[in-house]
């Protein structure tokens, strides 16, 4: 079974082709044009996908070597995401399908990240316990097996990613955030500042609004601009501390709460999936626990991280292999919930 998958969730025109299961093509375009702003622009990124989507959808057939005829159905993001961005993308596969009279399937996004490990990762045995973090979410959820999962825990306010981005913009980095200050981080002292660890030991949910404003007050204190001008060499070596401090407290909040989790449920596999699951940070303090611990920890490769076409490809194979199909009148749905 051929499957297109399209992804339009945020600022990534992605689609990709999934042979049972198989990923054959998986084709990312970024937009560059929200750099400037500090964050997505959600006007420039509906637009940006309209001119987008055709091209993308035709190179991802071409790298699989497959032709319209071909497909057997088309599955699409749904939710959650930018309203704009999402209509274009639904309303693309809707019309991909319609004409040519296969399945349509609709997506929720978090799924696709739930599940992107598989991709890589056929053996990944159920249950599981997965870490779901993105600029716009970030959960523990427990998997018993396919589409029966429950959300121990989630944020209550910012996610860590868009956390990230917020510090970025701060301290005059750019955006994305989370890869700059990645990089800033390994060049500062984690134990520089002692920023604040939001319900650190209380159960399974997350807050990052609080390490957020710590940080401004921080620079506040410090009597330095906000934003900070980049550039100025002096203040160098205090923005990678800043950074490095900033996201050892976040990471230290994600870390332990994964682990409590999987030692609560006594989880022999932990997955972490989303954007910010590329952290280099992250990834190496859950290796050095999955080895104390006794979990087997699964990360995707960097590409899969990102939103892409490949992981709704993916979970539309599996709805669709197991007997469901959407309605081609079914909305957006910019707060689809992970239920």
């Amino acid at each position: 079974m051929f499957v297109l998958g399209v992804e339009t969730s945020c600022d990534e025109t992605s689609a990709s082709v999934v042979a049972d299961g198989e990923v054959k093509s998986n084709v990312i375009s970024s937009q560059i044009v929200h750099s400037r702003f500090g964050g997505v622009v959600p006007e420039l990124a509906s637009r940006a996908h309209l001119r987008l989507i055709i091209r993308v959808v035709e190179e991802a057939l071409a790298q699989a070597g497959v032709a319209k005829g071909d497909l057997d159905a088309v599955a699409a993001t749904q939710g959650p995401g930018l309203a704009g961005a999402l209509l274009v993308g639904l309303s693309f596969a809707k019309a991909f399908a319609f004409g040519r009279r296969i399945p349509f399937v609709g997506i929720n996004h978090l799924e696709g990240h739930l599940y992107s490990n598989l991709l890589t990762r056929p053996a990944h045995g159920f249950p599981f316990l997965s870490l779901v973090v993105s600029g716009g979410h970030t959960m523990l959820v427990h998997v018993e097996r396919p589409f029966h999962h429950r959300v121990l825990g989630q944020t209550r306010d910012d996610a860590a990613g868009e956390a990230f981005d917020k510090v970025s913009r701060m301290l005059g980095l750019g955006y994305p955030g989370g890869p700059i200050i990645d990089a800033r981080a390994k060049l500062g002292n984690p134990r520089a500042i002692d920023f604040p660890r939001a319900f650190l030991g209380e159960g399974y949910e997350f807050s990052f609004s609080g390490i957020k404003t710590a940080v401004l007050y921080y620079l506040r204190r410090r009597g330095l601009p906000v934003p900070f001008r980049e550039g100025e060499q002096a203040h160098a070596e205090l923005i990678n501390d800043i950074c490095a401090s900033f996201q050892e407290a976040i990471v230290d909040v994600l870390v332990s709460k994964t682990v409590a989790a999987a030692k609560e449920f006594r989880a022999r596999e932990v997955s972490i999936a989303g954007g910010v699951s590329a952290n280099t940070r992250r990834r190496n303090r859950l290796r050095t626990e999955a080895e104390t611990v006794g979990f087997r920890l699964f990360t995707p490769p960097l590409e899969y991280c990102m939103d892409n076409g490949a992981m709704i490809a993916y979970v539309g194979w599996m709805r669709l292999v197991a007997g469901e199909r959407s309605s081609f009148e079914i909305p957006v749905a910019a707060n689809l919930e992970l239920t």
